[in-house]
């Protein structure tokens, strides 16, 4: 795609949450997760590549010792309909007898989400825990739903703030949805 191409997704896309509203968001998933994991020393985890923008804003405003890893597992690779789990970074054996955070980008069909709390559990995590900073609107019932989240989008393929379209935009500072 070309950089014309790429910037005219970004100008025929609607605007579905401002960057102010993400701070807002964020500022208040911090005060959540710090409220109920206040006495904790958990491992967090951050699901690249999508949950980057958001852990990088969320880990400075957390009020607790943490120990930070990541992990990759995709569904979507460039597209956007998902495929089987791929697992590209597994987590680290570091989760046995620990409480785990895990933080995603987003929940659309709960299919990754699970499939990492499923993983973490097997492996001997002690509890999991998951914050997400979007959570999609969808008609159908999730398998897994996240302990703490900070917006709720239509069911619409979105992007922007570490979410991709077709690989592209992940450094919005704002969420945008594609046309139709």
């Amino acid at each position: 795609m070309k950089a014309s191409e790429a910037q005219a997704l970004l100008d025929g896309a609607d605007l579905i949450c401002s960057a102010e509203e993400v701070h807002i968001a964020v500022a208040r998933l911090a005060q959540e997760i710090s409220a109920e994991l206040k006495g904790e020393f958990p491992v967090v985890l951050s699901v690249m590549g999508g949950a980057a923008v958001f852990t990088g804003q969320l880990l400075p405003l957390l009020a607790f010792p943490l120990e930070f890893g990541a992990i990759e597992v995709t569904r979507y690779g460039n597209t956007t309909q998902g495929r089987e789990i791929t697992w590209r970074l597994a987590p680290r054996d570091n989760v046995r007898g620990r409480k785990v955070l895990v933080v995603d980008d987003i929940l659309d069909e709960g299919i990754t989400l699970a499939a990492i709390h499923a993983k973490l559990l097997e492996m001997g995590a002690e509890k999991v825990w998951s914050a997400v900073f979007a959570d999609k609107a969808i008609a159908k019932e999730k398998p897994i739903h996240a302990d703490f989240v900070g917006v709720t989008v239509p069911d619409r393929y979105v992007f922007g703030f570490g979410m991709d379209a077709y690989g592209l935009w992940r450094n919005l500072p704002a969420i945008y949805a594609l046309k139709g």
